[in-house]
């Protein structure tokens, strides 16, 4: 049920047990069951933070519609996912373990930031931008390749203001977008180098896979959830997904 369909589930039960348990029973089992939160032991050094999406269900003859959710990644720990409630994953983050310095990745999109800003506190919180999403944004830009590459020189050596003033010549918007976007995340864009050399993460990857897996559920041929599910749902898949990572450390 945490790895496929209800639909499916109730075939593979009858299959291999012999018992028939409709799949509608199991989608009340499931609803009905008060999953737990995961929780960590050792102290948390790095996280992550980003978004998905979930398909609801509407009004028959209605365009189905898409929401956010978010989720969050202790590395090489758990993670968690909640849907329409940032309060909720705040208080599961700063519930746990953090270490006295702890690495908080995320993308370039402010609904990421505005919680990783709520992590922990300000002295404790290393805020970073993620390394591939930064590349990604720079060549987007285009242009003499050259170019580029000196601005990923800078970049990856902290040198925002080099690579800001590398572009300075080119008068296209998506070179003025990218200047924005480094002065509006300045304080987040460190020595890249150094902290790789230091073993300091740089790469928001692993709430990224952790969005793919959840979504390789919850975004099945067809699947559409009703609202008052999708928390559940989320939680059913994380505790499946978390339950795999137990298995890998315990192994």
């Amino acid at each position: 049920m945490a790895n496929e369909s209800f639909t499916n589930a109730e075939q593979d039960i009858e299959i291999l047990t012999g018992f028939k348990i409709p799949h509608t029973t199991q989608h009340r089992l499931v609803n009905n069951y008060q999953l737990r939160e995961p929780k960590i032991t050792k102290k948390a050094k790095s996280l992550s933070v980003d978004g998905g999406t979930i398909r609801l269900r509407t009004l028959l003859g209605n365009k189905s519609e898409w929401k956010n959710y978010k989720a969050v990644k202790i590395h090489e720990r758990v993670g968690t996912a909640f849907f329409q409630n940032n309060e909720g994953l705040l208080d599961w983050v700063n519930q746990q373990s953090l270490s006295r310095s702890v690495t908080c990745l995320g993308d370039g999109h402010d609904g990421v930031w505005n919680i990783i800003e709520q992590i922990g506190t300000s002295e404790q919180r290393r805020e970073v931008l993620d390394w591939y999403h930064l590349m990604e944004n720079l060549h987007k830009v285009g242009g003499s390749i050259r170019r580029l590459k000196r601005v990923e020189n800078y970049l990856w050596h902290g040198f925002i203001n080099d690579a800001i003033a590398e572009l300075n010549q080119l008068t296209k918007k998506p070179a003025k977008n990218f200047q924005n976007y480094l002065r509006k995340h300045c304080l987040r864009i460190p020595d890249y180098q150094l902290y790789q050399e230091l073993g300091i993460c740089i790469g928001s990857g692993s709430v990224e896979s952790w969005i793919k897996q959840i979504a390789s559920r919850v975004k099945i041929v067809g699947a559409q959830w009703n609202p008052k599910n999708v928390s559940q749902i989320l939680k059913l898949r994380c505790a499946y997904l978390n339950s795999k990572i137990s298995l890998s450390i315990s192994a």
